[in-house]
Order: structure tokens, then sequence, then C-alpha cells
């Protein structure tokens, strides 16, 4: 298994200063598939922080009660239940003003999809939309594969992991058949690889030309493959990559403008809010001011990580 998965007990990575923490998954003895499901309770306090945190595996949330809202970098998504949403490695999100809060999660780490490289391009296209709301029909179908997820989970019987994997195929397969899900991502060859390099550097400020060197490849057909693929150079992508975490940064953390640059590459602070303000459309300050909210602090609320 990779650090992504850790046995129970074992405290969470710490953060880099000023950052929020980071969540690792848990695995059941003596199994250690790294996956859980089940509903909030069986998921433990930590499902419900109501602090800004990001997790090292994915999560799909199916909520069925509840009021208040869930933050996901730098949107916040009112509770309507019934409602499906997905959190990526990587993602700044919480839990806001929640009371009643129900429902069933779904949990796993990357590694998990190790025989499923189609699901890797649907998760990518639901963290695009993250929050859905679900009529009754999709409601009562996602129910039933939420529960039976959590039913072979909970058995532990022989072959189950390949049997959670199918079921979460299908899951992932029925989200992406909702509004706005047709488009297709792509999870294989070159393209799927440049874009899980892009995933796992976040905003660390990797170039085309150091991608191009990891994949065995030039810059420029790597830029003709991926262009093809997505329609979007790959110079253009991890932009937006270091754009979007600068902006989780930015919403999440009390960290100054010149220490978000830093952390996600720039050691000039005007040519970071240059840059910021052609991404985004506005400078680092004035995004932070225009999404301020009450931010839970962390050290009052949060468990013992």
């Amino acid at each position: 298994m990779r650090e992504t998965t850790v046995l129970p007990g074992v405290p969470c990575e710490a953060p880099r200063d000023g950052e929020p923490p980071v969540h690792r998954l848990e695995v059941r003895l003596p199994e250690r598939v790294p996956f859980a499901a089940g509903g909030f309770d069986a998921m433990g306090p930590m499902s419900r922080a109501d602090y800004p945190h990001r997790h090292t595996f994915y999560e799909i949330v199916h909520v069925v009660e509840g009021t208040g809202a869930h933050v996901i970098d730098t949107e916040s998504y009112a509770l309507r239940p019934p409602q499906l949403g997905v959190i990526l490695p990587g993602q700044v999100h919480w839990w806001e003003g929640v009371r009643g809060l129900e429902g069933s999660l779904v949990l796993f780490t990357p590694e998990f999809l190790v025989d499923g490289p189609d699901d890797l391009g649907l998760l990518r296209r639901l963290g695009e939309r993250p929050w859905v709301d679900l009529d009754a029909a999709a409601h009562a179908r996602t129910s039933l594969l939420m529960g039976e997820l959590a039913e072979e989970y909970r058995g532990g019987d022989d072959g189950f992991a390949g049997v959670l994997r199918s079921l979460l195929h299908v899951l992932l397969v029925r989200a992406a058949r909702m509004p706005g899900g047709q488009a297709v991502v792509p999870s294989q060859g070159l393209a799927g690889e440049f874009l899980k390099l892009v995933a796992d550097a976040g905003g660390g400020g990797v170039s085309v030309r150091e991608c191009a060197g990891r994949l065995g490849v030039t810059p420029g057909y790597l830029t003709e493959v991926v262009r093809a693929a997505t329609g979007r150079t790959p110079a253009a992508l991890l932009r937006e990559a270091r754009a979007r975490e600068a902006q989780r940064l930015l919403v999440a953390t009390g960290l100054s403008v010149r220490q978000v640059g830093a952390r996600v590459g720039f050691d000039d602070p005007a040519y970071f809010c240059r840059f910021f303000r052609r991404e985004v459309g506005m400078s680092p300050g004035g995004f932070r001011k225009h999404h301020e909210r009450p931010v839970p602090s962390i050290e009052a609320d949060a468990p013992p990580p």
C-alpha cells in the first residue's frame, strides 16, 4: 500500500505551516483494502468535519437529510437533499452550519481503482460539478448502490474487493449520466498520464518540459497529444492547476498573498499577482475579499488527528 493508506491510529499527515490538515484513509485489518463505505455515524466524527481540511483519497457523499452548506474549495453548496457530492484528493472542504446531516459515504484511495482506469476519467469529470441535486429516480438508484457498497464492505466475504470495484464503477457511470456529465475526460494513454501528473503536482509549479521529461516524450509531442485529447494545451492546464490551488489557499487559510504565491511556485509576489489577475480576473486580495466568510478555527474545532 502507498502512504495514502494507513492503519487505524496512525496520525494524519502534518500540513505545511498555515495550511489545512490532510486526512488519510484508515484501513481495516486483516484485508487492508483502501476503501470504506457506510453512514456518517459509521465513518466517525471526521465525516462531519466543520473545519477546512484536505483528503488524500476520494469521497462520494449521498446526503439524504440536513440543512446548512458544504464548502468545496471556493464554492459553498446549500444542502437541499437528496444530493450527491464528489470530493477529489487535494481539494479543501468542510461542512458549514449543518444540522441533522444524514446520508452515506464511500471513501477510497486512487490505487483502489488500479484495475479501472476509465473510472479516474469519470472522477475528474464529476469533480468539475461536485454537488448535484438528485431527482426521485436518481435518488432511489443512488440509495440502492450506496447501500450495496456498505453491505459488501461490512461483510468482507471472498472476492469482496472486486465486487466493490464493480459497484463503484456503476455508481460513477450513472453519476456521469446525470445532466451535464456527458463529456469524456481522457484517463488512459499519454494525455491521461499527464492529467495525473497535474493532479499530483497540485499548485507546485511544474513545467511542461518537466512533465514531458517524466513521461519520456518531447514537450512538442506532449502538447500535440494533450491538445487533441482535451482541446487545451498542457501549459494552460498547468496554469489552471496553479491558479486553483492559490484560490484554495486564499479562501481556506490565513496565509498572506506573498505566502500563497510562494506555495504555488512564485518567488516574486508582483509576478504572482499579475499571474493570478490574468487567470482569475481579479487580484489575490480582491478574490479573498470577495469570498470572505468566517473560516472555522482548526485548533478550536478539529478533533485530534
